[in-house]
């Protein structure tokens, strides 16, 4: 499996849920289901694991993908990541950043290298 880069600069590939849907792995999704609920206090079923990615065109997202500012934002400008936006780093990125540097790094790495 290749690797998938959000938008946002968060490795959609490396996520439990990507992983369980593109391997369509019930025992991961209920892992996954497990470990978030715990983390995040809420009551997430395994059924509820499906996610092809936020830069796919597939309706199987997780969670805050649906609503995500920045995805409906590359999405709009039909971009890679937002490394490839004009307006790199806008906002609503920084916003992001301060909660996941990590994210900040991996685009300033993508856009180095365009």
């Amino acid at each position: 499996m290749s690797q998938m880069t959000a938008f946002c600069g968060l490795i959609c590939s490396e996520c439990g849920a990507f992983v369980a849907t593109q391997n369509n792995d019930d025992k991961k999704r209920a892992e996954v289901a497990q470990l978030w609920s715990q983390q995040y206090n809420v009551d997430i079923k395994p059924a509820e694991i499906n996610c092809d990615g936020c830069t796919s065109d597939s309706d199987r997202l997780i969670g805050h993908c649906h609503v995500c500012e920045i995805r409906k934002c590359g999405k709009q400008k039909a971009i890679v990541n937002c490394a490839c936006c004009d307006n790199y780093a806008c906002e609503k990125l920084e916003g992001f950043f301060k909660m996941v540097p990590d994210a900040k790094k991996r685009l300033d790495e993508i856009r180095s290298g365009l």
